[in-house]
């Protein structure tokens, strides 16, 4: 029996999450999904870890740094165009500093987290188990390499996103392979955006569909996990400024929700880079024999 492509999905050698072939959304969704729910303990353990710990630095940005507890300026529909100008200036340079905090926090935490699950789906792909400590002893090395390379990608696209947004898309794409590439084949950044940039070349359309719906996916899921904890929160909050007890509600909705997301994404990203070599590289038959061997 043949699916739409021309495979055959009744030879098919599948180890691990995936078929050892060029594969499907589909087949990439379902992978992420099955290794989400084969290695439970590793995913959502390190993702909860993760999770608990960044909610708690962004309560503590909030509280101390952020000052969320203080009303937001609202600017007047019925004032002069000069003082409406300034209004939104004056919010635009409260807003700039605590999007840059909240974006470093982001970056720290989820880069270590995508990073750690990248390595558990490499291992997933040939069906072999792994734990947190295996998992963090392969990571280690990178860590740092990771923090560069995604600072360096961060930096490229919103540079891209600022001139005309098409740049930035164009390069979110491009680059978005570079993570796996760095964490599986274990090289330098430059090498990593290279690896990265030829991988997606020819299929930059494709890429960017599979992207766009984890992207959608995990929007709506998040929204979905964060809409129960949002009913316990005043809707006039982000106005009247969030008391701590709303900011705790709203800090531990975004936990849970990065808890399932994240790993989510990432287990995608980490499907689609070697879904990318199973078709430019012919790396279905290396896996299979490294899955033979074991």
């Amino acid at each position: 029996m043949s699916d739409s492509a021309g495979w055959s999905t009744s030879r098919d050698r599948r180890p691990g999450v995936v078929p050892l072939r060029p594969l499907l959304l589909g087949e990439i969704l379902e992978g992420a999904v099955t290794t989400l729910r084969r290695y439970a303990g590793v995913v959502f353990g390190s993702a909860a870890v993760v999770a608990i710990v960044s909610a708690a630095i962004y309560y503590a940005a909030d509280l101390w740094l952020l000052d969320a507890t203080s009303p937001v300026p609202v600017i007047a529909a019925d004032a002069p165009p000069e003082v409406r100008l300034d209004q939104a200036m004056t919010q635009l340079q409260e807003t700039v500093p605590q999007f840059a905090v909240l974006a470093l926090i982001t970056l720290v935490t989820q880069t270590f987290l995508a990073g750690l699950l990248t390595v558990v789906v490499g291992r997933a792909v040939l069906g072999h188990k792994i734990g947190v400590r295996q998992a963090w002893e392969e990571l280690r090395p990178r860590v740092v390499a990771l923090l560069g390379l995604t600072l360096v990608v961060t930096v490229a696209v919103m540079v891209g996103t600022f001139l005309f947004v098409v740049p930035g898309v164009w390069l979110y794409a491009l680059l978005s392979l570079a993570t796996p590439a760095l964490v599986l084949e274990r090289g330098r950044v430059g090498e990593a955006l290279r690896r990265s940039v030829a991988l997606v070349q020819g299929a930059w359309w494709r890429v960017f569909g599979v992207l766009v719906v984890a992207v959608v996916l995990t929007w709506v899921i998040s929204n979905l996990i964060q809409w129960p904890f949002g009913l316990a929160i005043d809707p006039q909050a982000p106005q009247r400024g969030y008391t701590p007890e709303e900011l705790l509600i709203r800090e531990l909705g975004g936990a849970v929700a990065r808890t399932v997301t994240v790993p989510f994404s990432a287990a995608v990203t980490a499907l689609l880079y070697i879904d990318q070599r199973m078709r430019r590289e012919n790396l279905a038959d290396e896996l299979s024999r490294a899955a033979r061997r074991d």
